[in-house]
């Protein structure tokens, strides 16, 4: 990426040693060591046979798609994955989607190059100021080069995008037709419509349709997530979407404690900190949340960095028609919160603060995180014309979307509080909370969108004040904090309205060094893993 300054790789390299003592960096039982492995269950017991037979066409499905990403991210690693007899090499790969170490800098192992940061859905060794080049030479081409859903090939002298449902035809078809098996068992009319459409689009790279179809579900005891939708590998131009899967089974309960924030999006978008403009009403658009257990991901959403929850699809042109929908996975965000959250936050906060992060404090700032994907401007205003925010921001939008949605999601957080839609008196526990998920995700190293949004978020609330070291403690200035965050929600916002390339990517190299006092701090976390590394119910049979 762009923002891939000198200070992340010695950064990582600290925090390797911190975990690995005195094995060697290329050591891959070194590198597993930082990974939890946890156990995702799967109970089928409540399930009649046919829920059954549909959930295993969705799992066919989904391990099709898993083939497809590493086709795009590594298709030599998925070659080594599966000839190898060395299971923690295998482990590793498994792990990493690849032979790339996503905590390490991106650092190769397993006798891997660097890693290039188009992957396999751009010409090895090509540049952006290459493509930039040749779309300025032939601008015809452009549309098709800079497309989500293509994969750029050299063709003589010229580049030429190939939709992703032509290249990889030989996956995409059987994986559009066990969606279309797994519609044919559902006894939800609504979501076998859905299925059918995703189906369509997975052989024509036409997703809107499908998307419509699936902000409409209402209340759905299954639900997958099942598209190219997320362009964080692509640190070339930012635009390619990666194939991820998740194969989803309501969790109702938890669903319902949803309601309260499902009614205030409309006016959070109303009270944000920046023109009218770059806040387009949300009222009368759609906004479903729903609280899933989740027996199986695959792609994306499987490898590296386990993500809890989602806002999707990230398509503005359905944020304008319909909304979005945020997706919080239950059992994934329990293991965070136990494994990693509070045990990271006891050794680097204030120990009184530490005390008072939980996990519903972490799972409100998460909620609204993902609110605050589908908040702010729907495109940048370039020159007068409408652009893709995530083209016109290029390879730092993915870090700047994910610190926008951090930062916006708890001035909506604080909004809550002020207006006695949530209880006030829980401030404290909120803002212990979010600060010792920062904790969590800096310790990615700066290769990773999240760690780098999270570390500019800590820089920029130690400057305010905000957050305070004291007795080699961090803790949260409770007076400063909401202020802090206001402020940095108008920069962010107007940075993304604006497109402004530029200025997001300074605003990063201002904010984005390691203190030393950060360094040692999170020294004492190193028995403590990096993130978990699921283990389902089912076989992949990759």
């Amino acid at each position: 990426m762009t923002l891939r300054t000198g200070w992340t790789f010695a950064f990582a390299a600290a925090f390797t040693m911190a975990v690995a003592q005195t094995r060697g960096a290329g050591d891959e039982v070194a590198r597993l060591a930082r990974w939890k492995t946890v156990a995702m269950p799967f109970h089928a017991a409540g399930l009649s046979a046919r829920e059954r037979q549909m959930v295993e066409k969705l799992l066919e499905a989904s391990r099709l798609l898993d083939r497809v990403f590493w086709r795009q991210y590594d298709p030599e690693g998925y070659d080594l994955y599966r000839a190898t007899t060395d299971q923690t090499l295998k482990e590793l790969l498994g792990i990493m989607g690849g032979r790339w170490d996503l905590v390490d800098g991106n650092r190769p192992f397993a006798g891997a190059p660097p890693m290039p940061p188009g992957h396999a859905v751009y010409p090895r060794g090509i540049t952006r100021e290459e493509i930039e080049r040749a779309v300025a030479v032939h601008p015809g081409d452009r549309a098709a080069i800079y497309a989500p859903y293509t994969v750029v090939e050299r063709r003589g002298e010229r580049l030429a995008g190939v939709p992703y449902h032509v290249a990889y035809r030989d996956l995409t078809e059987p994986m559009a037709r066990a969606l279309r098996d797994a519609a044919a068992l559902s006894d939800d009319p609504a979501f076998a419509r859905f299925l059918r459409l995703r189906a369509d689009a997975l052989l024509t790279d036409d997703y809107y349709a499908s998307d419509l179809a699936w902000v409409d579900l209402k209340d759905p005891k299954f639900d997958v997530i099942f598209a190219p939708y997320e362009s964080y590998p692509d640190e070339l131009l930012g635009v390619k979407g990666f194939y991820g899967a998740a194969v989803m089974v309501r969790n109702e309960p938890e669903s319902r404690k949803l309601a309260l924030y499902q009614r205030y999006v409309a006016d959070i978008q109303d009270a944000l900190p920046v023109p009218a403009p770059d806040r387009p009403s949300k009222r009368g658009h759609a906004a479903p949340m729903e609280v899933m257990d989740v027996p199986y991901r695959g792609g994306e959403l499987r490898h590296g960095y386990q993500a809890v929850a989602d806002n999707l699809p990230n398509d503005p042109r359905v944020h304008q028609e319909k909304g979005s929908k945020q997706i919080f996975f239950k059992n994934f965000m329990d293991a965070r919160v136990n494994e990693i959250v509070l045990p990271v936050a006891a050794r680097v906060m204030d120990p009184a603060q530490a005390r008072l992060a939980s996990a519903e404090g972490y799972l409100a700032a998460v909620v609204m995180h993902e609110i605050a994907h589908g908040l702010g401007p729907a495109f940048a205003h370039r020159a007068g014309k409408q652009v893709a925010i995530n083209e016109a921001i290029g390879p730092a939008y993915a870090a700047l979307e994910e610190a926008k949605a951090d930062v916006t999601g708890m001035f909506g957080l604080e909004w809550l509080m002020r207006k006695g839609a949530i209880a006030a008196n829980r401030r404290e526990e909120y803002y212990a909370s979010y600060v010792a998920g920062i904790f969590r995700s800096v310790r990615f190293g700066a290769a990773e969108a999240h760690s780098k949004a999270e570390l500019m978020e800590f820089n920029y609330l130690v400057e305010s004040g905000a957050v305070r070291l004291a007795n080699g403690r961090y803790s949260v200035n409770y007076a400063k904090a909401p202020a802090a965050l206001a402020a940095l929600t108008r920069e962010l916002l107007t940075i993304e309205a604006a497109g402004d390339r530029a200025r997001a990517e300074a605003w990063f190299a201002k904010y984005g060094n390691v203190p030393d006092a950060l360094k040692t701090a999170l020294a004492a976390t190193g028995d403590i893993p990096v993130d978990i590394a699921p283990v389902f119910s089912f076989a992949d049979e990759r």
